[in-house]
């Protein structure tokens, strides 16, 4: 089941100040994006090519799914196997904001290395 619409309209304000949050000297080189399909959100960074300044390419940093059945969020990191799996720490939440915070925080090291 989708977000709640009006739970979506907050998140995408959310993750678009969060994802504006670069440093304006920094963003010809990065940027931070996101997509919703569905459930489904998707946070990414998008990085210049090395060898090819005009082109870009994306790297995943974290995966949120709203559970409509338990009205809980998930929260999924991209291990080396190049899938999306739970992320053990802190797997659920009552709200996307403190799964964004986690993600901002990352005690673990797997979002942002």
């Amino acid at each position: 089941m989708a977000i709640p619409q009006s739970e979506r309209k907050q998140i995408e304000r959310d993750l678009r100040a969060y994802c504006d949050d670069i440093p304006e000297h920094a963003r010809y080189q990065v940027r931070l994006e996101f997509s919703i399909h569905g459930s489904s959100i998707e946070l990414f960074e998008e990085r210049v090519r090395w060898d090819k300044a005009d082109e870009w390419f994306k790297l995943p940093i974290a995966k949120f799914r709203y559970n409509a059945s338990r009205a809980l969020w998930e929260l999924f990191c991209m291990h080396r196997d190049l899938k999306w799996h739970k992320y053990e720490p802190m797997p659920t939440a009552g709200r996307f904001g403190i799964l964004l915070a986690e993600v901002e925080r990352d005690p673990t090291n797997i979002f942002w290395g």
